[in-house]
């Protein structure tokens, strides 16, 4: 470990993924995956077992971890790309405020799209955004970087889309692909920062989340690996009685053989190793510089990946492997309370990573924060909610210590799961007689926490909802366009 002054202030380094489920990880128990990083990194940490995405889809959850507020307060719900930040303090505002340098590097994925709130410079990958805004940002620091390098616009020569599960090994040399140069960047500002003033680092990796191109040589350590097959809940397999939202999101990926899973999941889980190496290089520059031992080490992800279970892919529910994201926090080496190779079963959401990292440095919290610090065990919510869409994707959600109660507005329809006993949601218990009391209790804090026009759907204080629609696929226009599969879904040309 490097040199620590107990006198001098605490740097920290926040590292946040792209659609990393909270499950994916070898301390957690997964046999089929290899994420030796991270573990190590847990046994001298703590994970956070129950921390969720309160809106998992990208742009939300980013907005409500750099300005510790939930989306109601930052003001997306609807993966708006073109939404200014509130007007809220925001996480490296507070730390520049209070005398630190701060960078970033990688993936911010805010509006106007150099905006650097509240940053001292940001060295960006939008990998996948600057097709959607003509007006805008036509080149990232990566696609600049590429373009140096001799590889003018053929970073997407590989034919993979930013939507879809189509893999295949890296083009380019492995040093050119995007995780390989975040992580060099982030290096780089690391050695770069005034060695006479604290840094909060970020450091946004846009992997996972596709395309999902990995080197060969991370392809290659899961050749021998028996890759667990998806696991598909009793309500499920039966596609015409799924709720509305999860019919839309099963038709828009068609990965349902033994190979084309396998194949999906190994190149994404080589993906996630590929990052799990490249953070070695950002802790030993942080050893080498001699400031490891008093860096605060957070990692986590803005929402997860269904990952073929109950048939779905992507994100954008909140079944546990879409909504529960990765949550792991090294402490200085003065760690105070903090506990070694530990595991908190708090309700966690992504809010709470801001007052978190203030408390850990002595820095004020603003007012205008909504989430809780984890410093002080005492804290803790009684639940999340959660909430996503306002079109017939609507999804709203009450997950407590015990329970989840998943609603959508179209059809009037729930989910209820035990997840003490059923933690991969396997039975729907929202027809059961036996938890009836259960369901209606989780309804009424749900219905507490409507607005807008979500209030429509009461009627004498109880959820009628919307009504019940077929489903035929069409695509549905978002504020980044057109998804459809005459695009091959955002699919990218050689530029």
């Amino acid at each position: 470990m490097g040199e620590h002054s107990s006198n001098t202030k605490k740097n920290v380094l926040l590292i946040t993924v792209d659609q990393w489920p909270g499950s994916l990880l070898g301390s957690q128990g997964r046999d089929d995956f290899f994420s030796p990083t991270l573990d190590e990194l847990a046994k001298v940490g703590v994970i956070f077992g129950n921390a969720y995405s309160p809106t998992p889809v990208c742009i939300p959850a980013r907005r409500e971890i750099m300005t510790g507020t939930g989306s109601r307060t930052h003001g997306d719900r609807t993966f708006n790309e073109f939404l200014k930040m509130p007007d809220v303090p925001t996480l490296p505002e507070v730390f520049n405020n209070n005398g630190y340098q701060t960078y970033a590097v990688g993936k911010l994925h805010v509006y106007p799209q150099r905006a650097r709130i509240g940053f001292d410079d940001v060295i960006l990958n939008e990998e996948g955004r600057k097709v959607n805004f003509p007006h805008e940002m036509r080149e990232d620091d990566y696609t600049r970087f590429i373009n140096r390098e001799g590889y003018a616009g053929l970073d997407f020569a590989h034919g993979m889309s930013n939507n879809n599960y189509i893999t295949r090994p890296w083009h380019l040399p492995e040093e050119l692909h995007q995780t390989s140069w975040t992580s060099r960047q982030m290096c780089e500002q690391i050695i770069r920062r005034d060695p006479t003033k604290p840094a909060f680092l970020y450091c946004g990796f846009t992997a996972p989340h596709p395309p999902v191109v990995p080197p060969q040589v991370f392809m290659d350590m899961y050749n021998d690996v028996d890759i667990e097959r998806p696991y598909i809940g009793d309500w499920a397999k039966d596609a015409e009685s799924v709720p509305y939202p999860v019919k839309y999101y099963s038709s828009l990926y068609d990965i349902k053989t033994e190979n084309s899973l396998r194949k999906a999941r190994k190149g994404f889980y080589a993906s996630c190793t590929h990052i799990d190496y490249s953070i070695r290089s950002i802790i030993g520059t942080l050893r080498d510089e001699k400031i490891l031992d008093n860096t605060i080490i957070v990692i986590t992800s803005d929402h997860g990946e269904m990952l073929g279970n109950h048939n779905l892919w992507g994100k954008n529910l909140f079944y546990e492997d879409a909504a529960k994201v990765p949550l792991i926090i090294v402490p200085a080496i003065d760690r105070g309370d903090w506990g070694f190779n530990t595991t908190d079963d708090r309700l966690v959401e992504l809010k709470d990573i801001m007052p978190t990292l203030l408390d850990m440095c002595a820095l004020p919290i603003p007012e205008t924060v909504e989430g809780i610090s984890l410093v002080n065990k005492k804290n803790k919510r009684d639940y999340v909610y959660g909430e996503l869409w306002e079109d017939d994707r609507a999804t709203r959600m009450i997950r407590t210590e015990q329970f989840k109660l998943i609603y959508y507005a179209v059809g009037n329809q729930f989910q209820l799961f035990d997840l003490v006993h059923d933690p991969q949601e396997m039975v729907d218990l929202s027809g059961n007689a036996q938890y009836e009391n259960v369901k209606a209790e989780l309804t009424e804090i749900l219905i507490s926490h409507l607005y807008g026009n979500d209030v429509e759907w009461l009627e004498g204080g109880k959820l009628i909802g919307k009504p019940s629609k077929s489903f035929a696929y069409k695509p549905v226009q978002d504020n980044c366009g057109i998804l459809s599969n005459r695009d091959l879904l955002l699919q990218r040309g050689i530029r």
